[in-house]
């Protein structure tokens, strides 16, 4: 229940102040696990990613986060779960695969962390995809975070791994995560 309060005042939020506007969220299925694998701008992109989609999503947050009076118990109750600082840990991994094998909807961004110049993606959000059997919808946030003016949040169609899964090469995450970071890419560039 305080995941509905809590979502309902972040879009009331999020429409005024950032004119937020969702387009594809017909892309996301209604049932199953699901990874909304985003391009990661800012510290506000996790709400942004969730916030529109009528499923609870699930994301991972630096561990010191939940320490912070009053935002902790909110995040928490955003659907954020606790990893330790310094990169994912094999107990986040697991955490997230679960999550995801009960039937959730993880938030994952594949860049890591939001200040990644380079572009270049981890492969845990293919990992965890792969190993979850989860469908991985791309998400892309187009837009500053400047008040009044307008976030366009765009979830695209699941992207297809099977063939690169079921080829199972040496280098399989890294080409599923290139597919992933492709049409998030491509989603952000048809947005603009």
């Amino acid at each position: 229940m305080l995941y509905l309060i809590f979502r309902f005042l972040l879009r009331v939020i999020y429409t005024l102040l950032f004119r937020l506007e969702a387009r594809g969220t017909e892309n996301i299925p209604t049932s199953g696990p699901v990874v909304l694998a985003s391009n990661h701008l800012s510290n506000f992109d996790p709400p942004t990613v969730g916030v529109k989609v009528k499923r609870k999503v699930y994301f991972m947050a630096k561990e010191e986060l939940f320490k912070v009076p009053v935002f902790g118990p909110l995040i928490r109750a955003f659907g954020a779960f606790p990893v330790k600082r310094g990169g994912v840990s094999k107990d986040a991994i697991k955490a997230a695969i679960t999550l995801l094998k009960e039937g959730n909807v993880m938030g994952i961004f594949p860049e890591g962390s939001r200040n990644n110049q380079s572009g270049a993606a981890k492969k845990g959000a293919a990992m965890i995809a792969v190993r979850s059997g989860a469908a991985v919808v791309p998400v892309a946030i187009v837009g500053k975070y400047k008040p009044f003016s307008k976030i366009i949040v765009c979830y695209g169609k699941p992207v297809d791994l099977t063939a690169l899964i079921e080829e199972s090469s040496p280098d399989m995450l890294e080409q599923v995560t290139d597919a992933i970071m492709a049409r998030i890419r491509e989603l952000a560039a048809n947005n603009r």
